[in-house]
């Protein structure tokens, strides 16, 4: 018997919030801490290339940034708010609003340069 495959993407690690349509004001939004948002799909070939550098960066800013991914296939509403064309894309938010984006392959250097910047550590070391 063959059975159909579920497309969902599938969050079975530990450092993402699962986000949908229903709980992204309150989960993103209404965060009192900044937000790094991985949107995707499971059959997306470059989310898999990104997720051991987003997993490599939640180590040293556990605690303060949270990381959620939310899925094309089952939450479009959020996709179509945001104007997401193109998976993946990271949205890093602050205070409730988008404060910088990185779209496709995402360098270390980059994401960690953009995670300082989220989590204030920039200015601290000015």
């Amino acid at each position: 018997m063959i059975r159909a495959k579920d497309n969902r993407m599938k969050n079975t690690d530990p450092i993402y919030i699962t986000l949908t349509d229903t709980n992204f004001r309150k989960e993103v939004l209404e965060s009192t801490r900044p937000f790094l948002v991985e949107f995707g799909a499971d059959w997306c070939g470059t989310c898999r290339i990104n997720a051991p550098i987003i997993k490599k960066a939640f180590a040293g800013y556990k605690g303060r940034i949270k990381f959620g991914k939310i899925d094309l296939e089952q939450n479009e509403r959020v996709f179509k708010e945001y104007g997401i064309r193109d998976i993946p894309t990271i949205l890093l938010f602050k205070n409730g609003q988008v404060v910088d984006h990185i779209t496709g392959c995402v360098k270390r250097e980059d994401l960690t340069a953009k995670l300082e910047y989220l989590s204030g550590e920039d200015q601290l070391k000015k």
